[in-house]
């Protein structure tokens, strides 16, 4: 039992560091989102030209979403036409060069690592079109495409299908701050906690499991600590394998790659964790179901090497800038809730989240929350605000 509470304690303490920052980082995505139709997304993907990726990793960031509905998205704008590179440069910008995730990073493990995201995420992006380039046959992407165009359904399919964005034409600002702007926040907002509350509870609690019952001198053996070329060289590689099996997607893998870089993971090892998210078992699986056997492997094969090659290149470009953070330093939260500034932070968003919950309930959200699973095949869901806002 006492073991238990710890863990336990760890993960209320992780929680409450990051809860003003979740909720700084939605909104920041929530009213991005506001304003971005996606129905505008497929005529903008028509090829996988730099200057196409380029965009698709612009929306994807704009599109922010949990690494299933991400998934998702990426299937249903490839069955609309999209380019199939282009469509995993998007899914890739969505799930990992997103707000949320750097303020998290930030927070948790230092602005360096905030850094390495928006900097190993266009390279990831890159390397992933080139693979594409020299080994994405013609017969493999027309398997890929019979397969998706069979509809199978994966997880998050309605989420993914709705456009929650504004619909009355206008500057920016304009758009933003009417109403039916504040109501289209409010359904982004909450949404997009519903798709990813499972997953960052998952995170915390096996991150809090970890660090109070696995202990440093593990980690450090495995991840060859003591021996600093092996660990950056190490790191990469097993940074994804890791990621492979912990079931963990989204931004609920971040609490453990505190852990692990605690642990003595390499800083390109954490990046290449943090990036396979889309990597984990159960998106493989989705994979399968939405492209074939054949094309998850390869998706598997490609991401895998990409993510590898980003994690590299993030370790010797920040160590020879020399600002990697020192392991030394790497902290897991465990002092609970006292009266500072992560408190007054907390109280001052978590209001603000209590009148986006309001405004979301008060608008149809709940109805909304139904349609997540939804239907790959079926109608494009829409929130009330589609047509009115009160």
């Amino acid at each position: 039992m006492p073991a238990i509470l710890h863990a336990l304690s760890i993960t209320g303490s992780m929680t409450w560091e990051i809860t003003w920052a979740l909720i700084l980082g939605f909104t920041l995505s929530a009213i991005v989102q506001a304003v971005v139709r996606k129905s505008t997304i497929v005529r903008l993907l028509g090829d996988d030209r730099p200057r196409t990726l380029a965009r698709a990793a612009g929306l994807g960031m704009a599109s922010s979403s949990c690494s299933y509905a991400a998934v998702a998205l990426a299937r249903s704008l490839f069955r609309k036409g999209a380019n199939f590179t282009a469509a995993m440069a998007f899914e890739i910008a969505s799930t990992n060069l997103v707000v949320e995730l750097g303020v998290i990073l930030a927070l948790l493990m230092g602005w360096q690592f905030t850094a390495a995201e928006f900097i190993g995420g266009p390279v990831m992006i890159v390397m992933l079109a080139v693979l594409f380039r020299l080994l994405l046959r013609d017969p493999l992407l027309r398997g890929a495409r019979v397969q998706a165009e069979r509809g199978l359904a994966g997880a998050m399919e309605g989420h993914a299908a709705m456009d929650m964005s504004v619909r009355r034409p206008g500057p920016f600002a304009q758009r933003l701050l009417s109403r039916e702007g504040f109501t289209s926040t409010s359904h982004v907002f909450v949404m997009e906690w519903a798709a990813i509350l499972k997953d960052l509870v998952i995170g915390l609690l096996i991150a809090g499991a970890v660090a109070a019952w696995v202990p440093d001198g593990f980690w450090r053996g495995f991840f060859f600590a003591g021996h600093p070329l092996a660990a950056k060289l190490w790191g990469p590689l097993i940074g994804p394998l890791v990621a492979v099996v912990s079931f963990v997607c989204s931004i609920g893998n971040v609490p453990l790659a505190v852990v692990l870089w605690k642990g003595g993971i390499s800083f390109g090892g954490v990046v290449a964790f943090i990036f396979a998210d889309l990597l984990i078992i159960p998106i493989l699986n989705i994979y399968r179901k939405y492209y074939g056997a054949k094309t998850a492997l390869f998706l598997l094969a490609t991401f895998y090497v990409s993510m590898v090659v980003a994690g590299y290149c993030v370790e010797f470009l920040f160590d020879g800038l020399g600002i990697v953070p020192e392991q030394a330093r790497a902290r897991i939260p465990a002092e609970g809730v006292s009266w500072n500034y992560t408190t007054w932070l907390n109280i001052v968003f978590l209001v603000l989240a209590g009148v986006l919950l309001v405004r979301f309930a008060r608008t149809g959200g709940i109805a909304m929350l139904r349609m997540m699973g939804g239907s790959p095949a079926g109608p494009e869901p829409r929130g009330e605000h589609g047509h009115s806002a009160r």
